[in-house]
């Protein structure tokens, strides 16, 4: 019996979601589908399905803190096929985007024909990028942004909960640790970033934060 394709949409919009899934469902054979609104809905639906074949994943959904959802997604679940599908399609934020791990980047103005096209696409195991951006070179990642992917799955997501404001006491009661794990975490973290502070760590990441000014225009 064929099985199914798995795929995971990330988007906090309800009728883009609703959308997506009409589209899925209407051109794809055998496809089981779920959907996550925040980030906190995404990693538990990637740890009860961290077998999905593909995950579409808008940049902008609520703290997903720009490229840092990506790297962390592509260094834990790194067989997983990831489309970013995003309002903003300058060649810069495509660039960083495929240069973060993502293997398809398909634009929200895409039209349903060429959507459709780019899932397969991606699917057999090919890169895809909107017209005009399939030959532009990846953007060298600077120094910072190559500590920061250089970062353990756990070691990230504790940055990212750094810039939400957590104290370490609330960080290890999420994660189920003890304080001293959070606070010698932090400090490879610190290590590796070259820094000192978290505030200095939250600079830093937001290096990988996505440029807001784009989405004004």
């Amino acid at each position: 019996m064929l099985q199914p394709v798995k795929i995971i949409i990330a988007d906090d919009h309800p009728l883009f979601r609703q959308a997506l899934v009409n589209i899925l469902t209407t051109h794809f054979d055998h496809v089981s589908l779920f959907e996550a609104e925040t980030i906190a809905e995404l990693d538990s639906t990637l740890a009860l399905h961290s077998d999905a074949d593909l995950l579409l994943l808008d940049l902008n959904i609520p703290k997903a803190h720009g490229f840092n959802t990506l790297v962390n997604i592509r260094n834990c679940h790194s067989q997983m096929g990831v489309v970013i599908i995003s309002g903003q399609e300058d060649k810069i934020t495509v660039s960083k985007s495929m240069t973060f791990g993502a293997a398809g980047f398909i634009p929200k103005s895409t039209s349903v024909d060429i959507m459709v096209e780019a899932i397969r696409t991606v699917l057999s195991g090919q890169q895809w990028a909107p017209a005009g951006c399939d030959n532009i070179e990846a953007i060298e990642a600077d120094s910072m942004a190559s500590k920061l992917v250089s970062l353990s799955p756990r070691q990230h997501s504790i940055l990212m909960m750094f810039a939400d404001g957590l104290l370490n006491k609330q960080i290890a009661y999420e994660l189920g640790l003890s304080e001293a794990t959070i606070k010698a975490h932090a400090s490879a973290i610190f290590l590796k970033l070259g820094v000192h502070t978290r505030t200095q760590a939250v600079i830093a990441m937001n290096q990988l934060q996505l440029d807001q000014t784009r989405l004004a225009q």
